[in-house]
């Protein structure tokens, strides 16, 4: 169980860490953008109750570990504590014994992932091909040609791997999965009403966000 949840937290934490790394090196924001502060504290909550959705079930054992060694150390003392050693192996070696719903869901947020990365890509290099500040063009490439919002769809498919690596018995993240697939689904409506509206020759074969349903 604890390693299934280390498990989730690294996929979680590969995530987070690429976002960051796109929101600092890869998104080229106009000097006119502007997040909504609801916006801005929906991603607050979201990125901070993943993390802790995805490693509830092994608290309560983290827990006792701790308090374990915290009573260890008092009785003991500091000079009778055993040396701490660690071997890489003995971490490595509970993530080989996953069961094969870990390494499918990994595939799958694998595969949202990859998509991810160069929809947003492509969303970092349009404004490279703009003459204006605040000109918009229509993005192509990729998820793109079937629908408006493709990283959003990437990210569906990431937490449904998700999903699928936790096994499907947590509803803690079933509700984590159910919560990023409405919030992605109306900002994506919203994106694809706005293009709509913007672009007279904006392809009429593009959906929102789910190939060949909305």
């Amino acid at each position: 169980m604890i390693w299934r949840s280390v498990f989730l937290l690294l996929l979680m934490e590969v995530q987070v860490l690429r976002r960051l790394v796109e929101t600092i090196y890869v998104f080229n924001y106009s000097p006119s953008a502007r997040m909504h502060i609801l916006g801005y504290l929906t991603g607050l909550f979201f990125y901070t109750a993943a993390p802790l959705s995805l490693s509830c079930n092994c608290i309560p054992e983290v827990y006792e570990f701790l308090v374990s060694g915290v009573a260890e150390f008092i009785v003991r003392g500091k000079n009778q504590m055993p040396a701490i050693e660690i071997h890489l192996w003995e971490f490595v070696n509970p993530l080989m014994k996953l069961g094969w719903c870990q390494w499918i869901g990994a595939a799958i947020f694998c595969w949202g992932w990859i998509h991810q990365q160069r929809c947003h890509s492509i969303l970092g290099s349009l404004r490279d091909h703009t003459e204006q500040v605040d000109e918009y063009v229509i993005p192509h490439g990729d998820w793109f040609e079937i629908v408006s919002s493709p990283h959003y769809l990437a990210e569906i498919v990431i937490y449904a791997g998700v999903v699928v690596a936790s096994g499907g018995a947590d509803l803690t993240i079933w509700l984590l999965f159910a919560f990023a697939v409405a919030n992605l689904v109306f900002a994506a409506a919203e994106t694809h009403r706005w293009y709509l509206r913007k672009f007279d020759n904006y392809p009429s074969n593009r959906l929102a966000v789910i190939p060949f349903l909305y």
